[in-house]
């Protein structure tokens, strides 16, 4: 049976202005990529990486070419409608963790659930936080916790929901080599059992030999 395409792009480019005049960060990028599939976007920096991911979630719009999330072309919604997008199908988790500094663990992995009217919002994020291994650590604050316990919270936040798909920018980048590979292990383990398509960027080659494709940029294009 053919596994269905969750992410399709098409021509994408992106232009931006900087104190040299125009800058191209993507050229003419085409992919895809199939339902449950894990992809590593890999390449040096300033490749496009990141801004390839961010495009492809529906968090940054190309300047030409048209990118289609499960079905839905993304190209031709307004801001509004990416959020709700996002916020019902896509999972995000950043090198810099990117919690709330005033809520505690537990909270921080509840928001999604409130802003969503969850029914049993905590119920939910005490699982999935125990689920990371964290059930000790609900009431503390960001400042209170390693990075690693605070990429696990971002994890929890982002499969607390349940996405459809996961992208991941640099995961482990702020981690040292050992906490790097126990936060690698618990997204695969974790979009193994959710069933979840895993799109990241990242510079970490056990990261990225763990998926099941490498897709690599140079100078914003995609090279073999």
């Amino acid at each position: 049976m053919i596994t269905p395409d969750i992410v399709t792009a098409v021509s994408i480019s992106k232009q931006a202005i900087g104190p040299e005049g125009s800058l191209t960060l993507l050229e003419n990028i085409s992919l895809n990529i199939r339902r449950g599939e894990s992809v590593a976007i890999t390449g040096t920096s300033g490749a496009g990486k990141s801004t390839l991911l961010g495009i492809l979630a529906g968090l940054d719009t190309a300047s030409s070419g048209h990118v289609e999330l499960n079905g839905i072309n993304i190209s031709e919604l307004d801001e509004d409608g990416r959020a709700r997008l996002r916020a019902e199908q896509v999972g995000f988790v950043f090198q810099s963790f990117h919690l709330l500094p005033s809520f505690t663990a537990l909270e921080n992995v509840m928001l999604p659930l409130e802003l969503a009217n969850h029914p049993d919002a905590e119920k939910s994020a005490r699982a999935v936080l125990n689920r990371v291994g964290l059930g000790p650590r609900l009431h503390h604050y960001p400042n209170q916790l390693s990075g690693g316990e605070q990429q696990r919270v971002a994890i929890a936040r982002a499969f607390v929901m349940n996405p459809t798909i996961l992208f991941a920018d640099e995961p482990t980048g702020n981690l040292d080599q050992n906490t790097g590979q126990q936060i690698i292990d618990l997204l695969f383990k974790l979009n193994d059992e959710h069933d979840t398509t895993l799109v990241l960027v990242t510079h970490d080659r056990d990261l990225s030999s763990r998926c099941d494709r490498q897709i690599r940029l140079d100078s914003g294009r995609i090279v073999p």
